[in-house]
């Protein structure tokens, strides 16, 4: 990859330039070094409990000990089915430190995935909370042989629990602080740099979820990445921000884009484990300077009554990412709060770090930026992957840097054709600017064959969020006896909004949209399916949609 040559050159910071080598370290070595430097610095407030640095990394090194007591060593799998709580950090840390690996579980995943990502990973340890039903959850995988010991970790030593959850107990499950009480260790394993540290498993639209195997050279590269960046910009000011977290720990965006960044530069954070736009505005006007989020948060907090008339003097930094946002909402929001909602790109597989719109552009809110520092983007043909298109032209995203997964946990051939020419085929297509800027039109597998024409319904959905009665879209290409496929519009109406017909929706749209990409259907829901991160997923649509055409086929 040739960064000396890369055209986004000048969309960088003063100083800064593409072509620099990111520093890469063992990712627990995060704490500790923020321990030294800041010492009982706020590093985390949750609830009723403020757990400063010096105090992370007691609690950090005594799980770690615990650990390696109970058997963990350079190369095992620890099992995290976490949601938003302080156990998560401690045990993520307290993992790598002890040379494991962290296996990521979601508290939403049906217990068959679970189940699947246990066993494909190798994790015999799991680590969870008894926050809501997630004991229980647990305690059936230990029931099933999916696990061999279950660490439970008591939500009441944070505060009052906001929903308590039942106790569980057995021969094999233990309370955290069991666990960790009188942990010693003489020293810690050395880690080596391309030693697995996380298993971050990819949902994927088909068949069960696959493990991208991401290094500590991976994750910490991508900070390093984020670091020069937004240190750049003056965007991120050592030992000073505010950083409100409801973006769930267990998913990558948060993990390394704001936790462990956060971390890295001595800055507090404000974690919460569930969302609610209230409480978001709420913690805004009491402080918070940067709040990173998903789409759904942002469109959750334009909904609500008045949002513009709320107190955001405090925020310095207004992120969305995981997904991309709607521009009508990002204009909205830009109006009523005199900031830009900026982002960029990025997936499990590059940890997640990618592109990123400079703070000075805001003129490009409706791409995903340029790429971030050490890390290269191209755009290579969608008939073979080794050709380079040329600025403008359409075609698939290859991403190439330090922070890219070297592929898959017992996948070698998916992980072969994931790749070309040593750079990850992402599966996002799009086309860059003369600027180097990139813009993400849709996904490769979402693209819809109309009629003989590419189709891509992330370009619909952009338009249709322009309709002022429309809260929330997702577009789907469905079989069509005509065209082959056409495009179907799902939609979730604002409060007290009159219903859309089909025919309404297309005089709305067709000023902004080709013919070819007008939707010829168009079906209202109360409410839209939502991936366990929070963002919209076509995926339950899609199976929907195919067992409406199952009768058809028989016939």
């Amino acid at each position: 990859m040739n960064l000396a040559a890369a055209p986004w050159r000048s969309a960088y910071p003063p100083g800064l330039v593409p072509e620099v080598a990111l520093a890469a370290f063992p990712v627990h070595e995060i704490v500790d070094r923020a321990a030294a430097r800041w010492g009982s610095k706020a590093a985390f407030r949750f609830r009723d409990t403020v757990l400063g640095y010096d105090a992370l990394a007691t609690e950090v090194e005594l799980c770690a000990a615990a650990f390696m007591r109970h058997g963990i060593a350079r190369g095992s799998k620890v099992a995290l089915l976490l949601p938003n709580t302080l156990y998560h950090p401690i045990a993520f840390f307290g993992a790598l430190k002890a040379g494991a690996a962290v296996v990521h579980l979601s508290p939403l995943d049906s217990e068959r995935v679970l189940a699947h990502k246990l066993a494909d990973s190798g994790a015999r340890l799991l680590v969870t909370t008894n926050i809501g039903n997630l004991g229980q959850r647990a305690e059936a995988l230990l029931r099933d042989g999916a696990v061999d010991k279950i660490i439970l970790g008591e939500d009441s030593a944070w505060g009052p629990p906001a929903t308590p959850g039942e106790v569980i107990s057995g021969a094999e499950i233990v309370t955290f602080a069991d666990f960790v009480a009188g942990a010693q260790a003489e020293r810690f394993p050395t880690v080596g740099l391309d030693d697995i540290a996380l298993l971050q498993y990819t949902g994927g639209t088909t068949g069960m979820p696959k493990g991208a195997m991401l290094s500590h050279r991976n994750l910490s590269t991508a900070v390093s990445s984020y670091d020069l960046w937004f240190n750049g910009w003056n965007l991120s000011r050592p030992g000073q921000e505010r950083v409100l977290l409801f973006l769930p720990l267990f998913h990558i965006y948060a993990l390394v884009a704001v936790m462990l960044r956060t971390l890295n530069n001595g800055q507090e954070l404000i974690l919460h484990t569930r969302f609610d736009a209230e409480t978001a505005l709420a913690e805004i006007e009491a402080g918070a300077t940067s709040f990173p989020g998903v789409p759904t948060m942002w469109i959750a907090i334009a909904s609500v009554p008045g949002f513009e008339k709320r107190d955001f003097s405090s925020l310095r930094y207004c992120a969305s990412g995981g997904a991309p946002l709607p521009v009508e909402i990002a204009r909205r929001l830009r109006a009523a709060t005199g900031h830009a909602i900026l982002g960029g790109w990025g997936m499990t597989e590059t940890s997640p770090a990618g592109t990123n719109i400079p703070i000075n552009r805001p003129d490009k809110v409706a791409t995903i930026g340029v790429p971030l520092p050490g890390v290269h983007l191209d755009i290579v043909a969608l008939d073979d992957p080794t050709r380079v298109l040329s600025t403008g032209e359409t075609g698939e995203l290859r991403v190439f840097g330090p922070n890219v997964t070297a592929g898959y946990l017992n996948r070698e051939d998916e992980t072969r054709a994931a790749f070309s020419e040593g750079g990850l085929l992402t599966g996002d297509i799009g086309f860059m600017d003369e600027d180097g800027f990139f813009t993400i039109v849709d996904r490769k597998k979402d693209m819809i064959l109309c009629g003989g024409y590419n189709v891509y319904p992330q370009m619909i959905e952009q338009a249709i969020y322009e309709h002022p009665d429309v809260e929330e879209v997702l577009v789907l290409g469905v079989p069509d006896g005509y065209r082959g496929e056409t495009p179907k519009a799902f939609l979730k109406l604002k409060a007290g909004a009159p219903q859309l017909t089909i025919e309404a929706l297309r005089t709305f749209l067709k000023s902004r949209l080709g013919p070819h990409e007008l939707p010829t259907l168009v079906e209202i829901r109360d409410a839209l399916p939502r991936t366990s991160v929070g963002k919209l997923s076509k995926l339950q649509l899609k199976q929907e949609e195919a067992a409406r055409q199952e009768p058809a086929k028989v016939s």
